[in-house]
């Protein structure tokens, strides 16, 4: 029989908020509008438009950070490859706007080749496997279903096989590294090194002007918080309730008559959606997407926000995630040789000393004061 250790959780602080009270029933509501009052009203109004990008940016790790928590902190799969999902959410959009650019530019016409294409392509067609990107519908579709079908179709050959732990975070690992090797490869049809980037306009808004900026941030903030009540409903679901039991037991599960791959799947699969998702809004408000923002070290990125935090608290692993992105663009520029090497402490330091994330440090030191008490 085998046992595992869930992360702490911070219990009800008095009888008065027991699971019945009204105070705990409206807590959750209650924080997810303080959220849209903090993104939507506070934000915009206090921050300016170079910051207000910045947190634009940041809230796209907190929607990985969302698909994280779901099949990390409650399936238990340790996912370092959702730089793959990343970049496929973001190269579909990337690919509309560039296609929508060249349509629109001096002497274009639907069909017409993409800039980077006449520096470094063959200069005679447009790939067969980009024309379908021009259409606006199968473009924003793509950014959501391909990163899941991707993510269905290694699931099943992987869980089927019992493939899980170190296995599968090392499996998932090598295909990000091996998408971001393929798309340096392909610089006459991906842009190479380079990526994608130097976008115009954004489903006929031009994204030089600052208030359709803005615009962008209210969309990735609304998507962010419609993500979390997502993952919320899953979590106290039937459904969230048989992923946590197969995270601590697949053979009891297995026992029960539910087939643990099937129940593992459904969370691969949509976490990888949501992170498809963050990385098409990603290129609107940071105006790029390149191989080195899907590669290994961008996924590894993406889980010591939701570890840091806590990953299975869905609120400590975007705030987690937010505080990450927020110290990667701030100590990376002041420390650049050392800002790789914090991050992997940081990971270190969350998995090993503190699971649960920093949401349960309160609990934590909760239970220490308790035994220090009962020992004296």
């Amino acid at each position: 029989m085998t046992t595992s250790v869930t992360p702490p959780t911070s219990a009800p602080d008095s009888a008065e908020a027991g699971p019945t009270s009204p105070l705990r029933r409206l807590r959750v509501p209650g924080g997810f509008a303080l959220g849209a009052v903090l993104l939507l009203g506070v934000a915009p109004l206090a921050l300016s438009d170079f910051r207000l990008a910045l947190l634009a940016k940041y809230l796209c790790w907190a929607m990985v950070a969302v698909g994280v928590s779901l099949a990390w902190g409650r399936g238990g799969m340790l996912v370092l490859g959702q730089g793959v999902f990343f970049g496929l959410g973001g190269y579909a959009m990337a690919m509309h706007l560039k296609l929508t650019d060249a349509a629109a530019g001096p002497g274009g016409s639907p069909g017409a080749l993409p800039d980077f294409m006449q520096l470094y392509g063959t200069g005679e067609a447009l790939p067969w496997w980009w024309r379908p990107f021009a259409d606006p519908a199968f473009a924003l579709a793509a950014t959501v279903l391909l990163p899941m079908a991707v993510a269905a179709l290694l699931g099943f050959l992987v869980f089927r096989r019992g493939v899980r732990g170190a296995y599968f975070a090392i499996l998932s690992q090598a295909l990000a590294a091996a998408l971001a090797i393929w798309l340096v490869g392909q610089q006459a049809t991906t842009g190479g090194t380079n990526g994608l980037t130097d976008f115009q306009g954004f489903f006929g808004y031009d994204l030089d002007d600052p208030v359709n900026q803005r615009m962008i941030y209210f969309i990735i903030a609304v998507c962010l918080l419609l993500l979390m009540a997502a993952a919320r409903a899953l979590f106290v679901s039937r459904y969230g309730e048989l992923l946590v039991a197969v995270r601590d037991s697949e053979e009891r599960v297995r026992f029960l008559g539910y087939n643990p791959a099937h129940v593992k799947l459904v969370a691969y699969v949509v976490a990888a959606g949501m992170t498809g998702l963050a990385g098409a809004l990603f290129v609107p408000a940071v105006g790029i997407i390149s191989p080195a923002l899907i590669g290994v070290v961008p996924s590894i990125g993406f889980v010591i926000g939701a570890a840091v935090g806590g990953r299975a608290s869905l609120l400590g692993a975007v705030l987690g995630a937010i505080a990450v992105a927020w110290a990667q663009s701030t100590l990376s520029d002041a420390f650049p040789g050392a800002w790789t090497y914090l991050q992997g402490l940081l990971f270190v330091v969350a998995v090993g000393f503190l699971p649960g994330g920093l949401v349960s440090l309160g609990a934590v030191l909760r239970s220490r004061r308790t035994r220090t008490g009962e020992k004296a």
